[in-house]
This record gives structure tokens, sequence and C-alpha cells, in this order.
């Protein structure tokens, strides 16, 4: 192997293993607050590269870290900072307007209501796609943005729901 060829792949493994690193990192998912979406013992692809709350958007699936928990939590952002939301008949509202959440399965969770709070400054407020079983930021609160892991970026479905 000509020395030019072998520095180019020494690059291309060093780049690699420093992305790894810094930039995506697998986890595996411990619990099934994401089913049907993420099932428990499914494993996600996360961008851990300067995570920012400005960066995401509703729906988002996140990785974050809660006080009480020792592994980091997946879920889907259903408020951004200033947001105000609530839970009304299982009905996720925002700013006033009802989102569609084909994700969720409503009829588990018949007859909830929840809120309203207003999604402070640099902050998330996130929820489980499975609402009946998931502690998320009803239980917890809003997230701030220093415990904001990163954003899915892909997910292998390795478990089961």
């Amino acid at each position: 192997m000509r020395r030019s060829t072998f520095l180019v792949a020494l690059t291309v493994v060093v780049a690699v293993v420093v992305a790894g690193i810094f930039v995506v990192q697998p986890m595996r998912v411990v619990s099934a607050s994401m089913s049907p979406t993420i099932c428990t013992g499914d494993r996600v692809l996360v961008n851990v590269w300067d995570p920012d709350v400005g960066q995401l958007s509703r729906g988002d699936l996140v990785v974050v870290r809660v006080p009480g928990s020792d592994a980091p939590l997946v879920k889907r952002v259903a408020g951004l900072p200033g947001d105000t939301v609530a839970i009304e008949d299982a009905l996720l509202v925002v700013n006033g307007q009802q989102v569609d959440e084909p994700y969720v399965d409503h009829d588990a969770i018949d007859s909830l209501y929840w809120g309203p709070v207003v999604v402070p400054d640099d902050a998330i407020l996130v929820l489980g796609d499975a609402r009946a079983i998931s502690i998320d930021s009803r239980e917890f609160g809003a997230v701030p943005g220093d415990q904001l892991v990163g954003r899915v970026l892909a997910r292998v479905h390795l478990g089961r729901c």
C-alpha cells in the first residue's frame, strides 16, 4: 500500500471515530414510552453536536436528561419556548390550536386533561407517544436547554412494542 493511500485511510478512520464520539452517538431505548414509534430495545442515533433548543421543531424526537433518571430519555418535542401547551380530552393543544398527532393512540388516553402551561425561555416541553404510560413533562416540567442531549436522527428497530 502506498503511503498516501495509507494516510487517507487513516484520516478517514480517525474522522469516523471522532464523529462517532462527538457528533452522533448510538443509544438503546429502555422504556415503552415512545411506543409504537420507538420500542423498548430499539437503538437510536442521536446528534449530540452542540444541541440547541433554538434548532428544534415541534414533533422532533429528542433525547433529554431529567432529575431522578439515570438513563437519557427519548421523547417528542410538544412545546417550544414561549408556547402555551395543554392536553384537552387527550388532544394536544399548542397556542390554542389542536395538533395532529397520528402517532398517539388517543383512545388509550381518553378524558385526559393537563395544563395549560407556558414553556419557559431556553426550554422545551416533551411528551411520550404512549401518553398513558409515559413519564414526561407532565411529571417533571419543561426541560431546560442544558439538559438536551440531542436530536434523534435515525432509529433501528430491534425491540418489541
